[in-house]
This record gives structure tokens, C-alpha cells and sequence, in this order.
């Protein structure tokens, strides 16, 4: 593929892949020369390798191609990451805070789990996994340091309140978090709008103020991104 890459034009660590037949991607850059995680193309330019990142394969990069300007996430920071499953997202996460970050993996299946440790892990040190319950951040001091940032992924009811009693842990003050709201898995019955709006008033009345919120569609059905500071 002959390609020409350019930095994302307010996303740090995020580039825009341009065919010379017009198609545009968004990419990062691999932490892992060479290797392919999950079947997305790899592109060289002026000597490294990119990773094309797929916003209908991520909720991360949908909310990037929906218009998002910063991240909780940038080069040589630490992040919690609820709901990290078999490494999607997570290896793109890995590209952008690099070798000198840490990303915390909160996973409650084993199986995925150990999907992700024999797929990324070994490769990737700065991935750090833990197999447990994101409802109970309680039980994971041991394993997980004060971060920068949380991203949280999970297909559970209350994902606000969930997101907000791990931020009370493991968030310092001016934190930042990121959440992706699936209104199927909170409530099916309500209109998703309904749902996004009674997630959101959990933030705020547990200590975050709304920084963006926008919804993942064509990419995802039914989903919002919420960006988040804690105050």
C-alpha cells in the first residue's frame, strides 16, 4: 500500500493513514514492529510501521473519527482500563503511551484474559493484566498504581457508578476518564438518549465534570463516548 502519514491534527500519538486513491485511515504507530494483533494492515513510512485502526473493529477510534480532540491518553502515561478484553483496543492504547506508560487491565473472563496475555503481553510490557471485577476496584490495590486517566469498557448495567467507584481508588484530582456507554447493556427497554442522560447525572453527582460527549454512530449502535474530569 503506498501511503503518505501525517500526525492526527489534535489527537497526540494518532496519525491519518492517505492512499493515493484517497482513502483516509486512522492509525498508530506499532509498538511492535512487524506484528499484526488482530488482522489490520500494516503501513511503512520514512522507516516506521503503522497499525490501521478500524472505527467500526474500536469504540476508541470511532469517538476519534467522530471528532474528538483530546484523550486521556497520551505518550508515557498511566491508564486503568475497565473492561480490557481480548486486546482490540487495548494494543492501540499500548502504541500510544509507548514504552515509557502503563495501561492496567481489568478483566473479569479468564478466558479473554488469557486471550490477551498469549496474544499482546509478552510482547508488550507495558500491559499489566489483572483478572478481576471492575463492580469491586476494592480488590485490586495490589496490582493497580494512582493513574492518569481510566478508560472503561464494559457491557454491565451501571457503568457510571462503576466507573466512579474505581475514579475514587485509583484517579488523582484533575484526572481525566473516558467511557463508552452501551444503553443496550444498561437498559434496553429506555430510549437510548434516556439512558445516556441518567449515566451522565451519575458523573456528575459523583464528582466529574462533562467535558464531551458524542455518540458512535454509523461506527457503533446505540453507543455514546463521554469525556470526563474529576474534580
Amino acid at each position: 500500500m503506498s501511503v503518505t502519514i501525517r500526525k492526527h491534527e489534535s489527537v497526540d500519538g494518532v496519525y491519518r493513514v492517505q492512499t493515493r486513491i484517497g482513502e483516509t485511515h486512522l492509525a498508530t504507530k506499532n509498538l511492535v514492529k512487524g506484528v499484526s494483533v488482530y488482522g489490520e494492515k500494516l503501513v511503512t513510512f520514512r522507516g516506521a510501521e503503522y497499525r490501521v485502526w478500524n472505527p467500526y473493529r474500536s469504540k476508541l477510534a470511532a469517538y476519534i473519527q467522530k471528532g474528538a480532540t483530546t484523550l486521556p491518553i497520551r505518550e508515557s502515561s498511566s491508564l486503568l482500563y475497565l473492561g480490557a478484553g481480548s486486546g482490540t483496543t487495548v494494543s492501540h492504547v499500548s502504541d500510544i503511551v509507548g514504552t515509557g506508560g502503563k495501561v492496567f487491565c481489568i478483566e473479569f473472563a479468564q478466558r479473554v484474559l488469557r486471550e490477551l496475555v498469549d496474544s499482546l503481553c509478552d510482547k508488550r510490557p507495558n500491559l499489566y493484566p489483572v483478572l478481576a471485577d471492575a463492580r469491586f476496584p476494592e480488590k485490586y490495590p495490589s496490582f493497580v498504581t494512582k493513574t492518569e486517566g481510566i478508560y472503561c469498557d464494559i457491557a454491565q448495567a451501571e457503568q457510571a457508578k462503576i466507573l466512579a467507584d474505581n475514579a475514587e481508588l485509583y484517579l488523582g484530582s484533575g484526572g481525566r476518564a473516558l467511557i463508552a456507554f452501551k444503553a443496550r447493556s444498561i437498559n434496553v427497554a429506555l430510549d437510548p438518549k434516556e439512558v445516556f442522560r441518567k449515566e451522565i447525572k451519575v458523573l456528575k453527582d459523583r464528582g466529574f465534570e462533562i467535558k464531551d460527549v458524542q455518540r458512535l454512530e454509523p461506527f457503533q449502535l446505540d453507543h455514546a463516548m463521554v469525556l470526563a474530569t474529576y474534580e
